[in-house]
């Protein structure tokens, strides 16, 4: 936890930003995993964290802007949950950590709440992302689940981005421990990755390094030998010779604070020479992109000449052919490389996700509909303070060559004969966290074995 001044402080900010009316803040409640008493790990509403800090389930909160109040409500532990969970502060003493000095029950909020509404008064709440947030506020403000998203306050939303988009130093010194976790993460499974080995064993190991260092993990492990598949939660596989494993893993911090990190390591001693050709594509596309960072310069920008460089490589293999500058325009670049180049990273992994895109990301423009822009979910001027991710990657997808095959699609741009050739190939990526500065960017973290030669010396 920082200090009181500084979630004070926080506060203060969004009541000057937001102006006028009431400020929801809904926490998150232990959930049943199979049944009450058997929860899931549980996780703090990153907003709730970020201008409240209190780590505890059943806590909501509001700040009454017009009357210049700031109230946490949850209900104090029974004699009976003490005997299970031990001494825990109260929510006064939890409170007053974070500077504010007024706590009620839980039941007191729905009052409060429904005179406010009487009143005519505004209640400001942000998209909710659970089921219980969202019968939360058919509670608390009558609004069906299906409404909720689209009455949620952008005025809200707005304020909240404005803050957390722009990392203090302190929450850099956070990051930067969750990203050398990470690291840890990554350059163990880069020793120990050998045939034979089955891909849940380095799921395993790596989860290990996260839960040891008193964190947990910022997202489930990617850990796989098919890294064509973005988001692989599958670990059954046998590690072979002549295989490449993608880890893609990241540790959350004691103050929640994530990193996000991406390998991609060869299963036997070396990669062969098909492996490097790709790798070296993909490692230069990744270069010129962290070369590119500095304030003021888009990143849609940053993304299209990653793609231009993936083009171009795929272009002097035979995969491509045709103007790379047009092919990019059109969108056929994203047979190889599907997704975006990178993300903000924070509290959450995919920082603020549940804030919406269009405001994170995007600064209020609208998204591409274009395949391989929009799943860009970084598009805005990048400016001093933004956390973000570096990983371009390269994928044959075989369903989605032979789907673009079949229907000829960017057939002027893409050598699909050639194309074949590489179809059970697979996917990698490398991924690193950049802190954009006045001048550029710092990456964030010990480094991580990244060229061929730094990743054979590990094996």
């Amino acid at each position: 936890m920082f200090s009181a001044k500084t979630y004070i402080d926080r506060r203060k900010r969004l009541q000057q930003d937001v102006a006028s009316g009431i400020l929801l803040f809904l926490g998150n409640d232990d959930c049943g995993m199979n049944y009450a008493d058997n929860t899931y790990h549980f996780r703090q509403d990153s907003t709730f964290l970020y201008f409240f800090g209190s780590d505890y389930a059943g806590l909501s909160a509001i700040i009454d802007i017009d009357n210049n109040q700031e109230i946490i409500f949850g209900d104090e532990l029974t004699i009976d949950h003490i005997v299970w969970m031990g001494t825990q502060p109260t929510i006064r003493e939890k409170s007053l950590q974070v500077g504010v000095n007024r706590t009620e029950t839980t039941v007191r909020l729905r009052e409060i709440l429904g005179e406010a509404i009487r009143k005519g008064r505004k209640v400001h709440y942000l998209p909710p992302y659970r089921a219980e947030h969202q019968l939360k506020l058919m509670d608390l403000l009558g609004i069906a689940p299906s409404q909720q998203a689209g009455a949620a306050s952008v005025d809200f939303i707005k304020a909240v981005v404005n803050q957390r988009s722009y990392k203090t130093e302190e929450e850099i010194v956070q990051i930067e421990e969750a990203v050398n976790i990470s690291a840890d993460m990554h350059i163990h499974a880069m020793r120990m990755a050998r045939p034979g080995m089955k891909e849940v064993e380095i799921a395993a190991a790596v989860t290990e390094i996260a839960l040891a260092n008193e964190g947990n993990l910022s997202f489930p492990v990617i850990a796989t030998i098919n890294g064509q598949t973005l988001h692989n939660h599958y670990h059954g596989n046998v590690l072979k010779e002549g295989d490449m494993l993608l880890l893609d893993a990241g540790a959350e911090n004691r103050m929640h604070y994530a990193g996000d990190l991406s390998s991609t390591i060869p299963v036997g001693k070396r990669f062969t020479e098909r492996q490097k050709e790709i790798y070296r594509i993909a490692l230069a596309a990744h270069k010129n992109a962290v070369a590119a960072l500095k304030p003021g310069i888009p990143f849609k920008e940053v993304h299209l000449l990653a793609a231009r460089t993936i083009a171009n490589g795929m272009k002097d293999l035979g995969l491509m052919k045709g103007d790379i500058h047009e092919a990019v325009n059109a969108g056929a670049h994203a047979l190889f490389f599907q997704c975006g180049l990178g993300h903000m990273m924070g509290l959450d992994v995919h920082d603020m996700e549940n804030l919406g895109e269009v405001w994170v990301g995007y600064d209020g423009a609208q998204k591409s509909t274009l395949f391989g822009i929009k799943s860009l979910r970084l598009a805005r001027k990048l400016e001093p303070g933004f956390v973000l991710t570096i990983e371009p990657g390269i994928y044959f997808i075989p369903e989605l060559i032979d789907m673009w095959k079949a229907e000829k699609r960017f057939a002027e741009f893409i050598n699909y004969n050639k194309v074949e050739e590489y179809r059970n190939f697979g996917g990698l990526r490398n991924e690193e966290d950049y802190l954009i500065t006045p001048d550029g960017a710092r990456r964030l973290g010990k480094h991580v074995p990244t060229t061929i030669e730094e990743v054979e010396s590990m094996r």
